[in-house]
């Protein structure tokens, strides 16, 4: 508890608010980047990371993902996702700056990310938790888009929805109870959308971050 409210303070100090959610706490900033940065920071993003199609699990059936994705981080922080351990890809200069903005503002320590580009409104990501077990209890999950706006789902156990349209340099930051009461995805749209990346970034081994 302790812990959740010197993050509070910290992510209020950067100009996050507190969304008015249960079981979180959520904070969110629509512009936690000014439009120049965050301009250079989707230019660098496309080139850097090791983009891949990885494949993932459903109903007993592997199938290529419906977007592409890159593990990075420092060395050691190997994660398990849609049935694959994935090894860290050395940080990039653009993540690394990403990385260390967040721990300034935030006042926490990230040691891997895990970066999906959505190329354009095909590409999406199914209903999910990160609530894996290399993340502990409670996962602190820092969430930095870049791009196109697209449109963010959650779902609460107890049948609460609620959404956030994830714009060009904002933030949400997911803590405490998060991962445990709501589900989240980010659906298709028919719209005609550009390419957007969206970074996550996590404290894998989090006893020890």
């Amino acid at each position: 508890m302790q812990r959740l409210a010197g993050l509070g303070a910290r992510c209020r100090d950067a100009g996050l608010v507190e969304l008015d959610w249960p079981d979180g706490p959520f904070f969110w900033a629509p512009r936690f980047w000014p439009q120049a940065q965050a301009d250079r920071l989707l230019d660098a993003l496309r080139a850097e990371p090791a983009w891949s199609r990885h494949r993932v699990r459903l109903f007993g059936r592997e199938h290529p993902a419906p977007r592409l994705s890159a593990w990075h981080g420092d060395p050691g922080a190997s994660y398990r996702y849609s049935g694959t351990r994935h090894a860290p890809q050395p940080w990039t200069p653009a993540l690394a700056a990403v990385r260390d903005r967040l721990a300034g503002a935030l006042g926490e320590a990230f040691n891997a990310v895990l970066a999906n580009r959505y190329r354009d409104g095909a590409d999406a990501m199914g209903w999910h938790r990160d609530d894996e077990a290399e993340l502990g209890a409670q996962p602190l999950i820092a969430s930095a888009s870049f791009g196109a706006a697209r449109r963010f789902l959650l779902r609460h156990r107890e049948g609460r929805r609620e959404a956030l349209e994830l714009g060009h340099g904002s933030l949400l930051v997911m803590a405490g109870d998060s991962q445990a009461q709501w589900r989240h995805a980010l659906p298709r749209t028919a719209r005609p959308v550009a390419e957007r990346v969206n970074l996550t970034f996590r404290q894998v081994g989090a006893a020890a971050c």
